[in-house]
């Protein structure tokens, strides 16, 4: 008679270490992303990331834990949203470090278009000059063209007039490019001032 009551006993015992299904309090089960399932009283470390199933002791789902974001469990992926999150901050700085120091520069919208004004003075100048100076160039290419033009047959012009002709030429080309550079530079205070006048009126409902 005892020996029948050992041998359950023990039947017993083999049988809930091998089933864990059937164990008296509530489990955790899921299957990982190499295909095998795995068991556990608190949810296993192969589960992070994946659905897992609380189980109660006959074996049926109670309970279902679905992750809200997976990937998150990757640390790649935990990497780079934390410096994406880093990114966005620094940004939010700037974005603000900008905002404080524009309201301290400006006290009215007329405020940005005087300094819009002062900053264009001197590229708007310079234009101008340039422009008079390619005006005064052309007008001595044309004067040196038809000095050429009058050597004609077996005449070759002199020296000191084909120098003066590509003289002319090298300087205009200089003064073009010199006016194309002012032009850019004006552009570029004038988008500046577009944004600082934006933003101001953003900023202050203006």
């Amino acid at each position: 008679m005892l020996r029948s009551i050992a041998i359950g006993a023990a039947v017993t015992a083999f049988a809930a270490a091998a089933l864990p299904l059937h164990a008296a309090t509530p489990m955790y089960r899921c299957t990982s992303k190499d295909g095998r399932v795995y068991y556990g009283q608190t949810i296993p470390n192969q589960c992070i990331g994946q659905v897992v199933e609380q189980i109660n002791s006959q074996g049926l789902v109670i309970n279902r834990i679905v992750p809200t974001n997976s990937s998150l469990e990757d640390p790649a992926a935990k990497e780079a949203e934390e410096k994406k999150k880093q990114e966005e901050a620094a940004r939010a700085k700037d974005e603000e470090r900008r905002d404080n120091a524009l309201l301290a520069t400006y006290t009215s919208v007329k405020d940005v278009d005087d300094a819009r004004a002062r900053a264009l003075s001197e590229p708007s100048a310079r234009v101008g000059e340039i422009a008079a100076r390619i005006a005064e160039l052309k007008k001595k290419q044309e004067a040196l063209a038809k000095q050429r033009a009058t050597y004609t047959g077996n005449r070759v012009p002199p020296i000191s007039l084909t120098e003066q002709i590509q003289n002319v030429e090298s300087e205009l080309g200089l003064q073009t490019e010199l006016a194309a550079s002012k032009r850019r530079e004006i552009d570029s205070i004038n988008a500046k001032y577009d944004e600082d006048k934006k933003r101001y009126i953003r900023l202050t409902g203006r």
